[in-house]
């Protein structure tokens, strides 16, 4: 069922483990995009964990209950993140888990969908909590657009590996 797991199939995926020369010229171009957009991927995950999770801290030294939408917001944002520093591992195969990007797409999506419903429309008025929280929406987006992009190109992938696959078990 998984016989494709082992075959470097995909140009763009192939790993450069294995080789003597540690220069960039050995690296595909889809292996270097893949490699920025997961690191901008975990840039943009840290970026949400410190635009909610100070308000979780300022919480709990005055004593109050951690809202659980903040909670969720840096779940978001570590589960994003550390999804994206497996997933930029040159010998993980990241285009077979487009499950596991378009799960992340969904938190983001849901995530946008909390605090662009409670921000995006509010006044700030000069309040720079409000300020922020209105960027901390568009962070959310921007989250969201990428791990969407990521899931349709793994699906992309997955499927011309197995279109690979079946021409090669005719041949």
């Amino acid at each position: 069922m998984l016989r494709f797991l082992g075959r470097k199939t995909m140009k763009s995926e192939k790993s450069v483990a294995g080789s003597t020369s540690s220069n960039l010229s050995d690296w595909s171009i889809g292996s270097i995009a893949r490699i920025i957009t997961r690191l901008f991927q975990f840039v943009m995950g840290l970026t949400v964990i410190g635009l909610y999770a100070q308000d979780l801290v300022k919480a709990k030294s005055a004593h109050k209950y951690a809202d659980p939408k903040w909670v969720y917001a840096v779940f978001c944002g570590a589960f994003g993140a550390l999804t994206s520093v497996v997933f930029m591992l040159p010998l993980v195969k990241s285009w077979i888990f487009f499950g596991v990007d378009f799960l992340i797409f969904f938190f983001y999506m849901v995530l946008f969908g909390i605090f662009g419903k409670m921000y995006m429309q509010e006044n700030p008025e000069g309040n720079k909590g409000i300020i922020r929280m209105k960027r901390a929406a568009w962070i959310d987006m921007v989250n969201m657009l990428l791990w969407f992009g990521t899931a349709v190109w793994g699906l992309c992938m997955f499927f011309r590996a197995r279109k690979e696959r079946g021409r090669q078990s005719v041949v």
